[in-house]
């Protein structure tokens, strides 16, 4: 009878705009080993790169010194995504978006993230660090998720 174990993949990047693409590769090439299908690779991609833009400008606001830790833990049925960063983390989570008023121009196009976060994944959790430090976004997309 062979053990099973989770596997466990870690990238580090820096606070920088662009490398969340990196981070993005690196979830898709992991779901694909796992047999995730390609619609559920792209929410993936689409929702670790949004918690890595959060992470490298709310959680380390864009500061060089500082890195951006991404952790994927494949399991059998589900892959968990940690994006650390060096922020106190949420205060409060933003309310819901009005998506009509945010079209027509009448509230900031941005600010879409975490509600695009949690509509592309099954579980996503927002997590103070201890001391202001090591905040981290936990995704989990499971396997047998279906498709709306």
């Amino acid at each position: 009878m062979s053990k099973v174990k989770s596997t466990s993949v870690e990238v580090r990047l820096p606070s920088q705009l662009g490398y969340e693409k990196v981070a993005m590769s690196t979830a898709a090439a992991v779901a694909k080993l796992m047999g995730f299908r390609e619609d559920r690779v792209e929410d993936l991609k689409t929702a670790v790169a949004e918690a890595c833009i959060n992470a490298i400008e709310h959680g380390n606001k864009l500061n060089d010194d500082l890195s951006v830790g991404v952790v994927l833990s494949a399991g059998i049925n589900a892959l968990e995504v940690k994006v650390i960063d060096d922020g106190k983390g949420l205060k409060t989570v933003p309310p819901k978006p009005d998506i009509d008023k945010k079209i027509h121009g009448e509230e900031d196009p941005r600010g879409m993230g975490m509600f695009l976060i949690q509509a592309l994944v099954d579980e996503a959790e927002w997590v103070k660090g201890s001391n202001g430090k090591s905040s981290y976004v936990r995704l989990v997309i499971r396997l047998d998720a279906v498709a709306d």
